[in-house]
């Protein structure tokens, strides 16, 4: 066997074996940077509610949801020149009371806003500034959690209509 600094230096000559050596590395880089991404951006769930897991199964508590259809609760959320404001649309809302909004970025928790409005004219309002380059999940509920609104605010629009995620029981429907 010939093992001449030349026979070395020319084995590392030939892009053959620059791939032999370079894409297993680049494999076990490309892994350990998608595991670093993995474990830095939490959990799996798309969802701010408390969920349980039951056997496989998440569930979640849709109590406030159906209340709101219940009552027939909608509204309308206005975001424009920094200030948020949501009117009532219909059903019985109880005046006086803050409400809670939550507007989920789609893609990075840390970019949710959870606001308290205050009652303020034929609605509630507050002054914040909302980001109108991508689109918002939209979550409105009583300050005691007793109902929930839910809609979406796309992107580079100014107002969304708020409903209950679960639709009201029609008075024919049998069960």
């Amino acid at each position: 066997m010939n093992d001449s600094p030349e026979t070395r230096a020319s084995t590392w000559r030939n892009p053959v074996m620059w791939l032999v050596v370079g894409l297993p590395l680049l494999s076990i880089v490309a892994g350990v940077g998608l595991l670093v991404i993995a474990t830095r951006t939490g959990g799996a769930d798309a969802v701010n509610d408390p969920v349980r897991r039951v056997a496989q199964i998440q569930t979640t508590d849709l109590g406030p949801d159906a209340e709101a259809g219940k009552r027939g609760l909608s509204a309308v959320l206005r975001v424009e020149d920094g200030i948020v404001e949501v009117l009532p649309a219909t059903g019985d809302f109880v005046r006086g009371q803050p409400l809670r909004l939550v507007l989920e970025h789609p893609a990075r928790k840390a970019e949710d806003l959870h606001l308290e409005l205050v009652p303020e004219g034929p609605g509630w309002r507050l002054q914040q500034a909302v980001d109108p380059q991508h689109d918002w999940v939209v979550q409105l509920q009583a300050a005691d959690g007793s109902w929930r609104l839910h809609g979406r605010l796309p992107k580079q629009q100014h107002a969304a209509r708020l409903a209950p995620s679960l639709g009201t029981p029609s008075p024919d429907a049998s069960g």
